[in-house]
């Protein structure tokens, strides 16, 4: 797969691709984006990744990393910037559809090391910001794209990938998170109607509300429709429909304060039989298991993002701060040990990530065991890295003046979303325990 795509021109690799096209140029002058030249493969499997990263390298440090701070600091959603992930705007990047064909609005990388690595390199300066892209991009539109008929995929994904509408996902509810057969929301089938009415209430839903009034765009619901524990049926939700509201939007969060997340009600909705089912009724647990081994890649892409921007900070300013007639902060033990560390558990999850995503096929499921690993050691791994580089740089570390802070705060989300600590416990272990005797690769 990945060297059809190496063997595609690289101008049709994103929608309007001159953005693309012009990273070509560039991405040859950088020496190499990889600490060792023997992993740049791995990291970056073909030219045209290499491309997207510098292409991407430029945008979050021009337009990602100024508005951080602030956005973070207000709790609001940078919706403008967001915007210009997609292919509304002429400037726009083209990566809202990363996964989905061509002609449905999408790039056409239909290709898990390209998600990896956008998540990576967005996470590096802004994880709020990158969370609600992850929510947009994999959580609402890969899971279409994935699930949908060509006819729904038609209808709703080019405004999804242009950016004109945002979307997500609503699975977890206010009793009903991890444990999410316990779900209780419905969805029971009007026959004079030919719809689906929708009763129930989500929770946590990211860019569930884009500026704190009123609903986002369009949604994929999860939703009982029938008697047994499986009986789950996949929807999908837009905005202005009858019944379907905003019920509150979730304030004073620990972290990922610039991607809004919120309540959402379902009130007697309405959803029509024909074309806002997703997948089979009552067999929507398959579009969830099919979606989520992408989703827990991304989220330790993000993991590998945040490591990667402390490690950084953390040693340049080693660098320039002196203490104890010492010439710099690499004179002492203490912080030999958090830098050196920091940087061989970044490089291990690296590698497990991208090792992970460059085998994953995006169009089956059966790699849960890895998708589950990848996310259970690299969000330990940064919530650790940014808690040494706060270490290193002390009361600096402590205030909002340097990044660190909000890569930590950030960093604890990963343990929670997309699946606890506990649930890839639970999880591996189930895999591994069906093995057997059989012994490990």
């Amino acid at each position: 797969m990945l060297a059809s795509i190496a063997r595609r021109p690289a101008c049709t690799l994103l929608k309007r691709g001159q953005t693309l096209h012009r990273s070509l140029s560039t991405a040859s002058s950088i020496e190499t984006l990889t600490t060792s030249r023997s992993l740049e493969t791995l990291f970056n499997p073909t030219e045209d990744h290499l491309a997207l990263r510098s292409m991407l390298r430029t945008f979050v440090e021009r337009e990602v990393e100024p508005q951080a701070h602030e956005y973070n600091k207000t709790e609001t959603f940078n919706v403008p910037l967001f915007r210009k992930l997609g292919t509304a705007d002429p400037e726009g990047l083209g990566i809202l559809g990363l996964t989905v064909p061509e002609k449905f609005g999408g790039t056409g990388l239909i290709d898990a090391a390209a998600v990896a690595l956008v998540h990576e390199e967005l996470s590096y300066a802004d994880p709020a910001f990158c969370l609600s892209y992850l929510a947009h991009s994999l959580l609402f539109v890969n899971n279409l794209a994935v699930n949908g008929t060509d006819e729904q995929r038609a209808r709703f994904l080019p405004e999804a990938c242009a950016g004109s509408k945002i979307g997500g996902m609503c699975m977890s509810e206010p009793g009903a998170g991890t444990d999410v057969l316990g779900m209780k929301t419905t969805a029971v089938f009007d026959e004079n109607l030919n719809g689906f009415v929708l009763n129930g209430t989500k929770m946590w839903i990211t860019n569930g509300t884009l500026t704190g009034e009123g609903t986002g765009d369009i949604f994929l619901v999860y939703a009982r429709t029938g008697k047994n524990k499986m009986d789950i049926t996949q929807f999908v939700v837009e905005k202005g429909m009858e019944g379907f509201s905003l019920g509150q939007k979730i304030e004073d969060k620990l972290g990922m304060r610039a991607s809004n997340t919120a309540e959402l009600v379902f009130e007697n909705v309405l959803v029509p039989a024909d074309t806002h089912v997703i997948g089979n009724v009552n067999g929507a647990i398959l579009c969830m298991m099919r979606n989520l081994e992408i989703e827990r890649v991304g989220l330790a892409a993000m993991a590998i993002g945040i490591a990667r921007r402390c490690i950084d900070d953390m040693k340049q300013y080693a660098l320039e701060r002196s203490a104890f007639q010492s010439r710099d902060l690499y004179a002492f033990g203490q912080i030999q040990r958090h830098i050196a560390k920091s940087y061989a558990e970044y490089m291990a999850g690296k590698c497990y990530v991208y090792g992970v995503a460059n085998s994953l096929d995006l169009l089956t499921h059966g790699n849960g065991l890895d998708a589950d690993g990848v996310k259970l050691y690299s969000a330990p791994m940064a919530k650790c890295v940014a808690d040494r580089a706060i270490q290193v740089m002390g009361g600096n570390g402590y205030v909002g003046e340097y990044v660190v802070e909000r890569m930590w705060r950030d960093a604890k989300l990963l343990e929670i979303g997309g699946g606890t600590n506990e649930s890839h416990h639970k999880n591996m272990c189930r895999d591994l325990r069906t093995m057997g005797s059989n012994k490990l690769d």
